[in-house]
């Protein structure tokens, strides 16, 4: 079993339930969310909002508090929450969805594992949608040891308007998931760092 399989003894959870964000904008936070999570609130006032979009009775919850004060930029936190879709055709669905709200990705990269897209919220949260490059454990654990993943560990930047164009064209999805070799890549070339 290879150390990205092992399990410690410590008893972990079933499954990572919600993220809770704090926000002095919540008008604007919480449209945003509903629409970028295709979900519906649970409950919601000028307080809280709690965002569904699936059986949980909340996977984001909103609360407003005005004497909040941004971050700095390049401090240390939490950098981003993923979401993750079944299928490349879903998450351009999803994607070309957001566009037609005006919810654009600020990058798109295909990661090796995964091939992704990132956003920012109104209060400059990042958000990932994505999907798995690989549909088995063994070969996403094997890539990660690869020569080409421990060259480029970031990825490859695409343009979600091709990948569209070459599935509407029909061709072969494992073609798409593959990742083209660059060669070597650090966090200095990564618009979000």
């Amino acid at each position: 079993m290879s150390n990205l399989t092992k399990k410690s003894s410590q008893i972990p959870p079933s499954r990572l339930a919600h993220v809770v964000l704090r926000t002095s904008n919540l008008k604007e936070m919480s449209p945003f969310y509903k629409t970028f999570l295709g979900g519906e609130a649970q409950v919601e006032n000028d307080q809280v909002c709690f965002i569904t979009y699936d059986d949980e009775h909340h996977r984001i919850a909103l609360v407003q508090r005005q004497d909040l004060n941004k971050p700095p930029p390049k401090s240390c936190g939490l950098d981003h929450i993923a979401f993750g879709f079944d299928d490349i055709e879903s998450l351009l669905k999803a994607y070309t969805q957001r566009k037609e709200n005006e919810i654009k990705p600020v990058w798109c990269v295909h990661h090796g594992l995964t091939i992704s897209m990132y956003y920012k919220d109104p209060d400059g949260n990042t958000l990932e949608t994505f999907i798995d490059a690989f549909h088995d454990l063994e070969k996403q654990n094997a890539y990660m040891t690869s020569q080409d993943f421990i060259e480029n560990p970031i990825g490859v930047d695409f343009e979600p308007e091709d990948l569209l164009k070459r599935l509407e064209d029909g061709e072969d999805k494992e073609s798409i998931y593959k990742r083209p070799n660059i060669g070597p890549r650090d966090l200095s070339t990564v618009p979000l760092f």
